[in-house]
């Protein structure tokens, strides 16, 4: 479910116009790792004990995916309340294989 929900979301910010996503991960968390890195994301660096959970501090990795190109001349990116409305937004929305619902 992950994996396509992340499909889903990865390919609506790539038809917004965006053409980088980022990950913060708190450390360590294999599954999540493995994850983003099996959707192509590439590690950046880690912000050493930074990140406060369940009563101690960890370390936060960052992770960068190149979604496109960028342009040479870009437009601004879409807002989503105006990309939810074009005919695109469907299949952004089901990329991943599953529906994810908007209401």
């Amino acid at each position: 479910m992950s994996r396509a929900l992340y499909t889903s979301l990865l390919e609506v910010l790539k038809q917004q116009g965006l053409v980088k996503a980022y990950a913060g991960i708190t450390l360590p968390n294999e599954g999540s790792v493995g994850l983003h890195e099996a959707l192509g994301f590439k590690p950046l660096g880690v912000y050493r004990t930074v990140g406060h959970k369940i009563g101690r501090w960890h370390d936060v990795g960052w992770w960068q995916l190149a979604l496109q190109d960028p342009p040479e001349h870009p437009e601004p990116p879409t807002p989503f309340s105006i990309f939810r409305e074009r005919n695109e937004c469907g299949a952004a929305l089901t990329a991943g294989g599953s529906i994810v619902r908007l209401d």
